[in-house]
C-alpha cells in the first residue's frame, strides 16, 4: 500500500519552491544545486528528492506557476467589466501587486527560460503571449487609434519594460512603496500613450534583413 502524503506536503513544495527561485534568481539556474536548494528549505537531500524529483522539475513549476498566475490575473480583471480606461489601469496595478511578491519567480521566468526543454518552453512561452495578448486588447479598447495603427503590442511591450525596470532599481524601504508607485506608472501610461503617433511608413525589410520577435 502506497504512503499517503503528509498534511502539510503541499506547504512545503511551496516553500521549496520559493527557496528554489530565490536561488535560481540570485545565482542562475545553472550555478544553483540541488544541495543548495535542501540547505536552504532546511530539508535533507534524501528528503528534498520526496517533492520534486530533480532540478529541472523545479524550474518548470516555478515558471509556469508564475506564468499561469498572470494569466489568471488577466482574466479576472477582464470579467469585472470595467470601463476600458479602468480596465488598461486595474491590469497596471494588479500586475505591479504581482511582481513585487514574486520577483524571484519573474527574473526566473526571463532569465531561465532558455534552459526548458522545448515542449515545456513552448507551453509556457504560449501562456506568456496570452497574457501579452490580454494587456494588447485592454489597450486597443481603450485607444482605438493605437490598435489601428498596430501599436497595441508594442506598447504593451514598452509598459512591462518599465514595469521591469522599476523592480531593478526601487526599494521598498525608501519612501514609496509599490502599491504607492503603481498608480504612479499607471498615470505615465495614461499621460504618455494618447499621445502616440503612429511611424511613418518605412520601406519593407529586405529578406536578409533579420528580424527580433517579441514574447
Amino acid at each position: 500500500m502506497a504512503r499517503g502524503r503528509s498534511a502539510g506536503y503541499d506547504d512545503q513544495r511551496e516553500a521549496i519552491l520559493r527557496h528554489a527561485a530565490r536561488l535560481f534568481a540570485r545565482s542562475g539556474y545553472v550555478g544553483t544545486s540541488m544541495n543548495q536548494v535542501a540547505e536552504a528549505a532546511g530539508l535533507s537531500k534524501a528528503s528534498l528528492y520526496h517533492y520534486y524529483r530533480d532540478k529541472y522539475a523545479m524550474l518548470v513549476q516555478i515558471a509556469e506557476g508564475h506564468v499561469r498566475t498572470l494569466e489568471t490575473l488577466v482574466c479576472e480583471v477582464q470579467a469585472q467589466g470595467l470601463a476600458p480606461a479602468a480596465t488598461v489601469r486595474r491590469l497596471v496595478e494588479r500586475i505591479i501587486s504581482e511582481y513585487a511578491d514574486a520577483q524571484d519567480a519573474h527574473r526566473v521566468l526571463t532569465e531561465d527560460v532558455r534552459f526548458l526543454d522545448p515542449d515545456d518552453r513552448e507551453r509556457i512561452l504560449g501562456v506568456e503571449r496570452r497574457v501579452v495578448a490580454g494587456f494588447a486588447q485592454a489597450i486597443g479598447a481603450w485607444q482605438p487609434q493605437q490598435a489601428d495603427a498596430g501599436l497595441t503590442k508594442p506598447l504593451t511591450m514598452l509598459l512591462f519594460g518599465m514595469i521591469n525596470w522599476l523592480f531593478t532599481w526601487h526599494r521598498p524601504d525608501g519612501g514609496l512603496t509599490h502599491d504607492q508607485l503603481a498608480p504612479i506608472v499607471a498615470d505615465l501610461f495614461f499621460a504618455g500613450v494618447p499621445g502616440v503617433r503612429a511611424p511613418a511608413a518605412t520601406p519593407s525589410l529586405s529578406p536578409k534583413t533579420p528580424v527580433g520577435d517579441t514574447a
